[in-house]
């Protein structure tokens, strides 16, 4: 099994709006993709991408009626971190076996892209994000996430 590798940080926003102009327009991140995850129950977000690290953010909105949704307090808006790995199955199999639990309310599940989505606890009940593309055998850099 090939370990997954950090692909991005989500953050939850209260106005997506919003914080795309302060990391875009002033901090000089860059759009790469958006979508809107309405129907999972989640809501719209937008990637970015840092032209000169590679490093990359997605920013994040639930509507107040998102199961996802909760009440915000300044510093905790860290939403999720994601892996991208090839063999979900395999490697939610080994992260149970060493003890990791699922976390509430979110199975796994297929985006009509066909990626295949899954999503842990860490051990201080951060969601971690384990994530892999359809017919994909490169690990290589994505070009979106």
């Amino acid at each position: 099994m090939r370990k997954p590798f950090l692909s991005y940080t989500g953050i939850r926003v209260r106005d997506l709006d919003r914080s795309l102009r302060f990391y875009r327009d002033l901090l000089g991140l860059e759009e790469v993709s958006r979508g809107d995850n309405t129907r999972e129950g989640k809501g719209p977000y937008v990637l970015l991408r840092d032209p000169f690290s590679g490093q990359k953010l997605e920013l994040n909105y639930y509507a107040p009626n998102s199961r996802y949704a909760s009440p915000y307090d300044p510093g905790e808006g860290l939403d999720h971190i994601a892996f991208r790995v090839e063999g979900l199955d395999d490697v939610l199999r080994e992260l149970h076996r060493q003890g990791v639990k699922d976390a509430p309310g979110s199975p796994n599940h297929t985006l009509p892209s066909g990626h295949r989505v899954a999503y842990v606890l860490d051990p201080d009940e951060n969601w971690i994000e384990m994530y892999e593309h359809p017919g994909e055998q490169s690990m290589g850099l994505p070009s979106g996430y």
